[in-house]
């Protein structure tokens, strides 16, 4: 029998997509032969998953978990082929299990996350569903995010193609329906907004770079004066930083209020300090 190399079995994994110990079988099985361990995982359950999985993946979904007590939650955002599966009970099953498994355990090494619904891993769990449901299904991205003293909200828009994640921390713990109703409605605000980061101070370097590149070129088709242009540069910059931070934008349900004055009025009326520390958001 052939001898079967660890760089063998990561090859194929990278080709199939399938966990590595069934990799491993596969080519023992083969003998060590590429070819026929391929078609020995068609062979043994892995056929549809590895027939679809050069299928581009143009469609899809964004799920959502929040445990029970508001303290965790996460998103997650897989791909499929159409919008007839992406719209598949199954289907968005599968995106609320996915992100349970998140909340629970994380998104780092998520495929090979032991699954906390039973046996095998988050890997398999997509395989299974390749095989029912048809269609080349991948997971692209997910994330967690966890609550100290106030509590984790979100919202899925009802296409099921965004979704949004946020974290609110008070001073003082509370567990009010308020507090609830004002997660879910600043989720809703990022959802249907532009948002870099919560704050001016948390922008990336990196798209504040690109944004005055933007800006530069802009700049010099005006034909000013360089004192100008840099003059016209500060300005727009600031504009653009103050449209992309969470709590300098307008309210989308009222416009004449700051989600920086939402969350200072709210927490008025509840007697405490609320913060918005964390947002995720995932969309197709």
């Amino acid at each position: 029998m052939s001898n079967i190399t660890a760089s063998m079995v990561k090859e194929l994994r990278e080709i199939s997509g399938v966990g590595m110990m069934e990799c491993k079988k596969a080519l023992v099985e083969a003998q060590g032969d590429m070819e026929a361990a391929k078609e020995h995982l068609r062979k043994t359950g892995q056929a549809k998953a590895l027939k679809k999985s050069s299928r581009e993946t143009k469609d899809g979904g964004v799920g959502i978990f929040i445990s029970k007590d508001k303290k965790s939650g996460a998103l997650v955002k897989i791909a499929c082929e159409t919008d007839f599966v992406a719209k598949n009970e199954q289907f968005k099953k599968l995106l609320l299990e996915l992100a349970q498994q998140a909340s629970a355990q994380g998104e780092n090494d998520f495929l090979n996350q032991a699954s906390i619904q039973g046996s095998g891993t988050v890997q398999d769990i997509l395989h299974t569903a390749v095989s029912e449901l048809g269609e080349n299904i991948q997971f692209l991205e997910a994330k967690s995010l966890k609550a100290d003293s106030g509590i984790v909200g979100g919202y899925v828009h009802m296409t099921g193609k965004i979704g949004v994640l946020v974290t609110l921390e008070v001073d003082q713990s509370y567990e009010g329906a308020e507090l609830e109703e004002l997660a879910k409605d600043i989720s809703m605000h990022v959802a249907a907004t532009s948002a870099e980061a919560i704050s001016e101070d948390q922008i990336p370097l990196e798209t504040l770079e690109k944004e005055k590149e933007i800006l530069i070129a802009q700049a010099k088709e005006s034909g000013k004066p360089d004192n100008i242009i840099e003059k016209m540069i500060t300005g727009r910059l600031n504009k653009f930083k103050k449209e992309v931070c969470i709590l300098s934008q307008p309210f989308v349900k009222n416009p004449d209020q700051t989600i920086k004055a939402l969350l200072e009025d709210t927490g008025k009326k509840l007697g405490r300090k609320i913060s918005l520390t964390a947002f995720a958001k995932f969309q197709f």
